[in-house]
Order: C-alpha cells, then sequence, then structure tokens
C-alpha cells in the first residue's frame, strides 16, 4: 500500500508540476504577443483558467494524502489515544463522503451538462474541462481511504508533539 501512494503521489507530482509549467508558458505566451505582436493569444488566456483549476485540484488530492489540509488540534489533542483515533477517522470519513458525493457525483453531472457548451476560445466542449472534478474526488477518497488504513494499523501516528518529547 506504501507503494501505490508513492505511485500515486509521483504521477500527481507530475501533473500538478506540469501543469504549473505550462500555466507559466502560456502566460510568457500571452504577454509576448500583447506587447511584442500587439495581436492578444485570447486562447491561451482561456487555457491558463482552466489549468489553473486542474493543477489546484490535483494538489488538493495531494495535500489529502499527506493529511496536510489545514486543522485546529487543540480539542483533539485533549482526547486520549482512542478518541484522537475515532475523531480522526471520522474526520477522513468526512472528507470520504464529501469527495464521493460532491466532487466525483456531482462532478460527473456537472461535466456530463457542460459537454454540450463550447469555450469561446478553444473551441472544446467546456464538461472536457470539469472532468478534474470527479478525477479528484476519486483521487481524494482512495486517498481516504488508505488514510483510514494507515490510521487503523497504526502507521499514521497520532501522539501529540508533548507525547512525542516525553518518548525521546
Amino acid at each position: 500500500m506504501k507503494q501505490f501512494r508513492f505511485v500515486l503521489n509521483k504521477i500527481l507530482d507530475v501533473l500538478a508540476g506540469v501543469s504549473f509549467l505550462v500555466m507559466v508558458a502560456l502566460t510568457c505566451w500571452q504577454v509576448f504577443t500583447r506587447y511584442i505582436l500587439q495581436h492578444p493569444s485570447s486562447w491561451s488566456e482561456e487555457l491558463v483558467g482552466y489549468l489553473f483549476g486542474w493543477m489546484a485540484l490535483f494538489g488538493a488530492s495531494l495535500v489529502a494524502g499527506e493529511r496536510g489540509h489545514m486543522n485546529i488540534p487543540v480539542l483533539v489533542e485533549r482526547f486520549g489515544i482512542n478518541g484522537r483515533k475515532a475523531f480522526v477517522i471520522f474526520a477522513e470519513l468526512t472528507a470520504c463522503i464529501f469527495s464521493a458525493v460532491i466532487l466525483v457525483y456531482g462532478g460527473v453531472q456537472i461535466a456530463s451538462l457542460a459537454m454540450v457548451q463550447m469555450t469561446s476560445s478553444l473551441g472544446i466542449p467546456i464538461g472536457v474541462f470539469y472532468w478534474v472534478l470527479p478525477v479528484s474526488g476519486g483521487l481524494n477518497v482512495i486517498y481516504t481511504l488508505l488514510n483510514i488504513v494507515d490510521i487503523c494499523s497504526g502507521t499514521i501516528s497520532l501522539k501529540t508533539p508533548d507525547e512525542l518529547e516525553k518518548e525521546a
């Protein structure tokens, strides 16, 4: 399972990184065509906007896999280890259900509906760009399930910094 997570992380690193590099290149192209050629490229500006959404959602999936989203641990750290484990599993299940319902199900619905609407400059169905929602949602579901397995098996430590300090 650790190997699967590693491969998934690497794929997302590449996808998010390539999206970012293409965005930078297209933005430079947009500046060049606007100010040097005096004929702005409209398609590149539109594509950068869509790539930004893809990059952000792939990055959010990576953060979900690392359990790095913002949280306020002050309440959870007051629980014992079993209470902490139950609370963290509940939080992962909540994220899993949200991802499955809103991102996967809702994303499929909106992407399907948007397949008949074309982008203004690219001439591509907008639904193509919306498919990142169910893809990212599926990745979030996979990551939250992997996190739950790792929490239950003890691979992910739930000890507070004070508890770790006392052990050292």
